[in-house]
């Protein structure tokens, strides 16, 4: 056999890629004894290309099993970012389809969220979120309707936040956001295309406009196995030298 030298790695890598390319999510490859004799290289060499892609998370490995082909996590920063505007900043195509619009008025609770007056009308819509036509998360929103006269099923096929803008007038600048793990149910994960076994995070929140009207609350189904959340963290400055602290 005729190995090759390390910085070969690529070569090979390259090749991996190809083969990752040609075989659909979730196949297995062939082990690494057949890959290293096919392409003539030392197990070794081709072992570094592998970790490469595993670090990825084009490959991943599972022990007892094999090495299968896989899909790397989409990273959502947290932030004032729609998810058509996180979506296109990856290269992907972001998609919604719209599974239910209805306007009610809000009880109690709903309505201490969005901060308005009880008994209100509020615009209550389900969007299943896709990128690259595949489903991403199940998003739930809820605004009042006075923010939002004419709303319809047509216009939710984009950006919301995009909406907002155009249509409204309305510029969405801050937030609250809870995360926390959640399991689907079973009409949930029959939409995400999920094993009702596949954890998910669950958000909730609220979003804020520039006068300071809270303009939704939203509760969203991301799917576990295909996101991942960010968030950039800052230390505090410490007071300066001989400042007093109160």
């Amino acid at each position: 056999m005729t190995s090759l030298a390390p910085g070969k790695t690529g070569e090979i890598r390259a090749r991996l890629l190809d083969l990752v390319d040609l075989l659909p999510e979730g196949a297995p490859l062939p082990s690494e004894r057949e890959l290293a004799a096919r392409w003539q290289v030392a197990r070794m060499t081709l072992r570094r290309a592998m970790d490469d892609l595993v670090l990825q998370e084009l490959l991943v490995r599972r022990q007892g099993s094999g090495t299968f082909t896989s899909r790397p996590k989409v990273s959502r920063r947290l932030g004032m970012t729609s998810f058509s505007e996180e979506m296109r900043r990856r290269g992907m195509r972001p998609a919604s389809r719209t599974l239910e619009l209805r306007r009610h008025r809000a009880d109690r609770a709903r309505c201490q969220q969005l901060r308005i007056p009880a008994g209100d009308v509020v615009v209550e819509f389900v969007r299943l979120r896709l990128a690259d036509d595949a489903p991403m998360a199940l998003e739930r929103t809820t605004v009042p309707e006075r923010y939002v006269p004419g709303l319809s099923i047509e216009d939710l096929h984009s950006s919301w936040y995009e909406l907002l803008a155009t249509k409204y007038r309305t510029d969405i600048v801050s937030g609250t956001c809870q995360l926390e793990p959640a399991m689907p149910d079973r009409r949930t994960a029959e939409q995400l295309r999920i094993p009702i076994t596949q954890p998910c995070m669950r958000i909730r929140g609220i979003s804020l406009d520039a006068r300071g009207r809270v303009m939704e609350y939203c509760e969203a189904m991301y799917r576990g196995d295909r996101y991942a959340i960010t968030a950039e963290l800052h230390r505090p400055a410490r007071p300066a030298a001989g400042r007093a602290i109160s």
